[in-house]
């Protein structure tokens, strides 16, 4: 047995649909302007360039369906995207492997100081303090693939206190799913754990106090957050 100095810190997991079982997460790696639509809302060319990725961390994710306003902002926005779980890594994954290595889906908002990022992306700093902040990666319960097989079109959307925000199509990822995770493989040791937010589509925006989010994904349902 570890004798640790200090307590450690609890596990981030993942609730299961009908399951008592929980997902334990290892990383979260998130897809930057996956769909055209809404790297062309950013100001990016939506040519299939290389991807790139960056973090949060395993202890943003928070399933309460609450979302605390953050603080040091005054622009936080919402982004709605389908969120995949590993079971399995390794790498240099093949992408003909790669939906092997898939255990479940579900759906996740990435909660974005806008105003903090972009006073990042100017002064050529990383985005932690944009997109890594506490309860950042409100998070549906998760779906095992051996129930829904892997999605690969169907409509996502984004509702704010009843009117369609976001609305896209899985098919209108620029990097499908088994493409993020052979990339993914060759940078990283990616392992059983592993979550991939996997882009949102446009129409992202700010959120004030109060508002009610809801997030739909063809074959997955849908998952309500209300900001505090």
């Amino acid at each position: 047995m570890t004798d640790f100095v200090i307590s450690p810190p609890a596990r981030a997991v993942l609730p299961v649909r009908g399951s008592d079982a929980v997902f334990p997460v290892r990383r979260i790696y998130c897809i930057g302007r996956n769909y055209a639509d809404h790297a062309i809302e950013m100001g990016h060319d939506p040519d299939r360039e290389p991807p790139f990725f960056f973090q949060k961390n395993a202890d943003n994710i928070d399933c309460s369906g609450k979302f605390p306003y953050p603080p040091e902002t005054a622009d936080v926005h919402f982004e709605m995207e389908m969120v995949v779980a590993l079971g399995s890594g390794g790498r240099d994954i093949a992408e003909a492997d790669a939906l092997a290595h898939v255990w479940g889906y579900g759906m996740g908002l990435d909660m974005t100081r806008r105003d903090l990022q972009g006073v990042a992306k100017k002064m050529g700093r990383p985005w932690e303090i944009g997109k890594a902040f506490e309860k950042s990666a409100p998070m549906s319960a998760l779906i095992p693939a051996t129930e829904i097989g892997h999605p690969d079109e169907g409509a996502i959307t984004l509702s704010v206190n009843g009117v369609e925000r976001q609305a896209g199509d899985l098919n209108q990822m620029i990097w499908k799913v088994p493409e993020q995770i052979a990339y993914l493989s060759r940078f990283y040791d990616i392992a059983a754990g592993d979550i991939i937010m996997s882009g949102t589509p446009a129409g992202v925006g700010p959120v004030e106090r109060g508002d009610v989010l809801i997030g739909r994904v063809d074959g997955l349902g849908d998952f309500t957050t209300r900001v505090t």
